[in-house]
């Protein structure tokens, strides 16, 4: 009997050290990954629909915590969370873009990321868009003011610093998406997408080496490459057409420029359709009544359209039309009769007759 309750002491004994053991690995593993206050704070996404497991995993690689397991069972589990962190606060895990600091703990993170205060406001920039279609997109979601982005990209200061012989920085503007912050300053913001834009094209073949003068006349032509194309492939074939018309001083023809002067410059609604009237509009960004290149960019094109531009394809095309607007697929022509012929063509297979 007594050797019996030795035994039942010493199992006893043991159990308690290893429950102490347990709950002192816990809670280290629960406590911050620095003493010092802000260390380490990094910008955290949780996309929509992202599971408490991704997450703790994330943050462990993001050096943000100490155990991805006990994030997970904290998370997951309300028991757990009350007697390792003495907390019995819910959690629900909320999308959203957060400053989390290695100086936080396991329990203010938890706060944080089911807050759904965001630190950041995402914005999606995609290709194509105008600086006022930019500027309208801050404002309305609390970036900046429209016009004082307007007016900083007009800025000549900070058209200077970046070298763009250009009036404005409408074509540097990178489409991308951007984590910005709440009443910026126009300026800052448009620093950050010049930079981007810089950094970015840096990738591209050729464009680094070129002189600001070279590189503004292709990102003029890139801007009107990226709203003609809809097919990848099909835009360096779209740029060999207008590098072959600007080679012999021939107009562009384009009518995306023409879309421009009406939307941006007279500030009128988009047209449903081209008339002889909108292109015998005076203005130095008629490529229907001016050849070569117009002064400035018609939008803010992204890496498909500057590759091509600084890339175009080696062809003899001097036309292109579309022939299938639900793909955005185009034909293209050496001759004024073929494009014609085959504008009838198309047009005869649309109607059926």
């Amino acid at each position: 009997m007594k050797i019996l309750r030795k035994i039942l002491c010493v199992s006893a004994a043991v159990l308690a050290v290893c429950i102490a053991a347990t709950l002192l690995f816990l809670k280290l593993g629960a406590m911050p990954v620095s003493s010092v206050d802000n260390a380490d704070e990094k910008r955290f996404e949780v996309p929509a629909g992202t599971s408490a497991r991704k997450i703790a995993k994330d943050l462990k690689e993001s050096g943000l915590i100490r155990s991805e397991l006990i994030f997970y069972l904290g998370a997951r589990f309300p028991f757990f969370r009350s007697v390792l962190l003495g907390s019995r606060e819910p959690f629900s895990l909320k999308s959203g873009v957060y400053k989390i600091s290695g100086s936080m703990s396991i329990l203010q993170i938890y706060r944080a990321l089911s807050s759904g205060q965001q630190e950041f406001i995402r914005v999606s920039v995609p290709e194509g868009l105008t600086v006022s279609k930019i500027a309208l997109k801050l404002e309305n979601t609390g970036v900046c003011e429209a016009e004082d982005f307007k007016e900083s990209c007009r800025d000549a200061s900070l058209l200077e610093k970046y070298h763009i012989p250009a009036e404005s920085f409408e074509g540097y503007l990178f489409p991308d998406t951007y984590f910005l912050t709440p009443s910026m300053s126009g300026s800052a913001v448009v620093s950050i997408m010049a930079d981007t834009f810089f950094e970015k094209t840096a990738s591209v073949p050729g464009l680094s080496e070129l002189s600001p003068e070279k590189l503004n006349d292709v990102v003029i032509l890139a801007s009107i490459v990226e709203r003609e194309y809809r097919i990848d492939e099909e835009a360096p074939l779209i740029a060999s057409v207008f590098k072959n018309r600007l080679e012999h001083n021939i107009g562009l023809y384009s009518c995306a420029t023409i879309e421009y002067i009406i939307t941006e410059i007279e500030g009128r609604e988009h047209p449903d359709v081209i008339t002889y009237d909108d292109i015998a509009i005076d203005s130095p960004y008629n490529t229907y009544k001016w050849a070569g290149l117009p002064p400035g960019a018609i939008s803010n094109p992204g890496i498909v359209a500057l590759n091509a531009a600084v890339h175009p394809a080696d062809t003899n095309y001097y036309y292109f039309r579309i022939v299938d607007s639900s793909k955005g697929k185009h034909v293209f022509s050496k001759n004024f009769s073929t494009h014609i012929s085959e504008g009838y063509i198309s047009n005869t297979k649309k109607t059926g007759n």
